[in-house]
């Protein structure tokens, strides 16, 4: 189950990369819902993270984390 949240939270850490930078190019209204975006993902991510490393040894766990995103 942790390899599971470990992975989705991998996935992402994708989505708050693409969220922060579509969040740089765009300007008002646009640029604040790219940044709402992105401290959701952000949080879930790591929040997952967190949860996946109370199992898995943190650096297998980091290591996939950031191989996937």
């Amino acid at each position: 189950m942790n390899w599971i949240l470990l992975i989705i939270g991998g996935l992402f850490e994708v989505g708050f990369a693409t969220c922060l930078g579509k969040a740089k190019e765009s300007t008002g209204t646009t640029a604040t819902l790219w940044l709402g975006g992105f401290l959701a993902c952000l949080t879930i991510s790591m929040v997952l993270l967190y949860k996946a490393t109370q199992t898995l040894p943190i650096g297998t766990a980091y290591a996939v984390w950031t191989g996937i995103g």
